[in-house]
């Protein structure tokens, strides 16, 4: 039986949409690997539902991850425990929306899960929400902006860095999961849910293309 939703809180403010939703198909991302059966991706937008302008570059080329709404946005721990996990120094590569950019990325994916679990969650950091377990994962941050200490206890709604788009990234985006171990190659993902306290004190999981406002 599937063990019972772990509830969070979304790790920023502002006008975000969801994809690779959990609440469209499990494994969410395709995948069991790495603990991601239940993994679910944030991407920040403006007011006309855009990450970032449309250009030349957006339909033939990369992109500077500085052009996108979320690039540099705080990240705030999703819930309250004990930091086991920071990793910073990766790199925020070009971003690529652009079907021809993708091509040389898609063929390099098998070399970043080889390499494993730093190549996929670029800067990431990880909070056990007890000594034992469960552990929330977010990936993906700026470069240089994690400030989270291993060791050091987070409380929900604190900085613990910037989003980027370091890691298997093709644009600025917020990736969130939670597994019962950080034994990343047979760590199981856990489902997860996210407080909604502005309708009706509720918990949900938006759908793939789902927007909404995050306070």
């Amino acid at each position: 039986m599937r063990t019972p939703p772990v509830v969070l809180r979304f790790p920023f403010q502002g006008r975000w949409i969801a994809e690779n939703s959990p609440s469209n198909r499990v494994p969410s991302h395709g995948t069991h690997l790495f603990g991601t059966t239940f993994a679910i991706d944030f991407i920040a937008i403006d007011e006309r539902g855009h990450s970032a302008k449309h250009g030349w570059r957006s339909v033939l080329a990369t992109e500077p991850p500085e052009d996108f709404v979320g690039y540099g946005a705080p990240i705030l721990a999703p819930a309250s425990g004990t930091v086991v996990a920071a990793v910073d120094g990766e790199l925020d590569h070009e971003a690529r929306r652009s079907q021809v950019a993708l091509i040389p990325y898609a063929l390099s994916q098998a070399r970043r899960v080889r390499e494993g679990v730093r190549a996929i969650a670029g800067n990431h950091v990880v909070i056990a929400l007890e000594p034992a377990g469960p552990f929330v994962l977010i990936a993906h941050l700026q470069r240089g902006s994690v400030s989270a200490a291993v060791g050091s206890v987070v409380m929900v709604g604190e900085n613990i860095g910037s989003c980027g788009n370091s890691g298997n990234s093709t644009q600025p985006h917020v990736h969130v999961q939670v597994t019962d171990s950080t034994t990343w190659p047979t760590a199981r993902g856990r489902p997860i849910v996210f407080e909604r306290p502005q309708v009706n004190g509720g918990n949900w999981l938006p759908r793939n293309g789902e927007a909404f406002t995050a306070s």
